[in-house]
């Protein structure tokens, strides 16, 4: 596997970039204005007319150990073996979700598949119910990776590419095939509950009303206090830890947005009645032990293998809690995998992965997801 790396400012700065011409794979991640310029997918495939382009708008790009806002970084792969296809799928609304992951993953099964890596809109898709359908029919050896795009702190719209300029409300995914791709993948979190668990007694798909019979909302900012005059973002600090009856540790669901005349708040990931909630607070040393606690069931998972990709995607409510320090998770995980291992990724709207190997993929809110790739 040949990996090379760039990270530029302008669109202009990708003819000078030296990607390879023979690049298999290019994901790309970056601010949203800067996906969306007109001339940004010709140039990428002026650059490197053979690869299969993917990737989204973030709310901070990860090149290296290094943490920016408004760049693009560009990750070219070469791989010796496997081979690698790409699908896309348009999702017009939320309930069209889990079609969608049953659609996008059809498309992708064929022989030797290894691996899917997924990148998905970030505000109009509902990513528990694209978890189900990404995984309903896939065979019991391949799992999913990935994350929901982002738009900084702005959630106005997030935009996915996929052999094509950037486009809102799509989904692209990634397929590997091949015997000698080994991967590794993990998502810890570190944030701590607090206050009493609350059963869900009013919600429809991801959107919540009631909890034990009372207003969600009204109960939600009794706890914020004075950060709840700046919901939604505040509610990133303040996610919810739901215990779902299939999943056999909680997942954390974050909000995406509040409805004051419907007292509703709407999260990225279903919210299903008679399950249990409870409000979740930031411990900043935990949060930088939990990206390095998926560094490390990642280095267990490949074995003798050294990981030569690693794709981190982490929550934005982490990029916010650990400010001027955010690099301390990129670091952590720098330090597991080795200096071989090249980084790339995003902060986003949610993660997509497993808890560890032997589990199947979730919907996470608040985790660092890292997904390696090592090739014999």
């Amino acid at each position: 596997m040949r990996i090379a790396q760039c990270k530029i400012q302008h669109v202009d700065q990708i003819a000078g970039a030296n990607l390879p011409p023979e690049t298999q794979l290019l994901l790309i991640f970056g601010a949203r204005n800067l996906l969306q310029h007109d001339g940004l997918f010709v140039a990428l495939k002026q650059a490197c007319p053979a690869a299969h382009i993917a990737g989204c708008s973030t709310a901070g790009e990860i090149c290296g150990t290094e943490v920016s806002d408004n760049t693009i970084v560009l990750t070219s792969i070469c791989f010796t073996s496997t081979q690698i296809r790409l699908a896309t799928v348009a999702v017009p609304q939320a309930a069209d979700s889990r079609q969608a992951g049953l659609t996008l993953s059809a498309q992708l099964q064929a022989p030797h598949l290894r691996h899917i890596l997924v990148f998905s809109d970030g505000m109009g898709v509902n990513g528990s119910e694209l978890v189900q359908g990404l995984r309903e029919r896939l065979p019991a050896n391949v799992n999913v990776t990935g994350g929901l795009a982002g738009d900084g702190a702005d959630f106005q719209e997030t935009v996915v590419l996929g052999d094509g300029p950037a486009r809102a409300g799509q989904i692209v995914g990634v397929g590997f095939y091949g015997e000698e791709l080994h991967i590794g993948y993990g998502s810890v979190g570190g944030w701590d509950v607090f206050g009493p668990e609350r059963m869900i007694t009013r919600s429809e798909g991801n959107v919540l009303y009631e909890l034990d019979g009372e207003s969600a909302l009204a109960l939600y900012k009794t706890y914020l206090g004075k950060h709840a005059q700046e919901l939604p973002s505040s509610g990133l600090l303040f996610p919810l830890a739901l215990r779902l009856p299939d999943a056999e540790t909680p997942v954390v669901r974050t909000i995406l947005g509040v409805d004051e005349a419907q007292q509703s708040m709407t999260f990225a990931g279903a919210m299903p009645e008679g399950c249990m909630a409870q409000l979740m607070k930031a411990n900043f040393n935990r949060l930088v032990d939990g990206a390095i606690g998926a560094a490390e069931v990642n280095r267990q998972q490949l074995g003798e293998h050294k990981a030569e990709l690693a794709v981190l995607i982490s929550c934005i409510g982490r990029k916010l809690v650990l400010r001027q320090r955010i690099e301390e998770e990129t670091e952590g995980v720098a330090d597991i995998l080795g200096t071989q291992a090249v980084l790339t990724g995003f902060y986003s709207y949610g993660e997509l992965a497993p808890h560890g190997a032997q589990t199947r993929c979730e919907l996470h809110n608040q985790t660092m997801t890292v997904t390696t790739f090592s090739e014999k």
